[in-house]
C-alpha cells in the first residue's frame, strides 16, 4: 500500500528542505553551547553539514537577527535572544521563506470558483496548523531534558 499523498511522486503538503534541517540543528548547536560562541566548523563537522551550504545559512539567519556573528580567533556564532524566545517558525522562515504555498503562491493568495470555492478554506487551515506548531516549539524546548516518550534522559 502506498502512503496517502503519494509520496513517491513528491506528492506531500510539507516538504523540509536540507537547508530547514541544517539550520535547525545549526541553531541549536549554537544554542546549546550558549552564551559561549560556536565555530561554523565546529557546527558542520558535528552535525555532518557541508560548510559551504552552512556558511549561505549562517549569513541568513543573520540577517534574519536570530545570530551574531563576532570575528576573530575567539569569534564564532551566538544567539542574538534567549533559546525560549526563537522559535523553530522564526529559523524555517529565516532560510526558506513562507512556510506554505499553494501553486507558488502565498496561501492567502489563492482564489477558487465554483465547486472549488471552499478549498481555499483547507488550504488556509493547514497554514493556520502549520504555524501554530513551528511558532510555539522553541529552540530551548527542542534541548529540554525531556526525551520524545515524555521521560527524562537518564531516567
Amino acid at each position: 500500500m502506498r502512503p496517502s499523498g503519494d509520496a513517491l511522486s513528491g506528492g506531500c503538503l510539507m516538504h523540509v528542505t536540507a537547508r530547514s534541517d541544517y539550520a535547525l540543528r545549526a541553531m541549536l548547536v549554537i544554542a546549546l553551547s550558549d552564551p559561549a560562541p560556536v565555530k561554523s566548523e565546529t557546527m558542520a563537522q558535528t552535525q555532518g553539514i557541508p560548510a559551504s551550504f552552512l556558511r549561505g545559512i549562517l549569513t541568513d539567519l543573520r540577517r534574519a537577527d536570530l545570530v551574531f556573528a563576532q570575528r576573530g580567533h575567539e569569534g564564532g556564532f551566538t544567539l542574538t535572544r534567549p533559546p525560549v524566545d526563537i522559535s523553530v517558525g522564526d529559523v524555517l522562515r529565516a532560510v526558506g521563506g513562507e512556510l506554505t504555498s499553494v501553486r507558488g503562491l502565498p496561501t492567502g493568495d489563492v482564489a477558487y470558483f465554483g465547486e472549488a470555492v471552499r478549498l481555499r478554506a483547507v488550504w488556509l487551515n493547514i497554514e493556520i496548523s502549520i504555524n501554530a506548531i513551528v511558532d510555539t516549539v522553541s529552540l530551548a524546548a527542542l534541548l529540554s531534558p525531556v526525551a520524545e516518550n515524555g521521560r527524562r534522559r537518564g531516567a
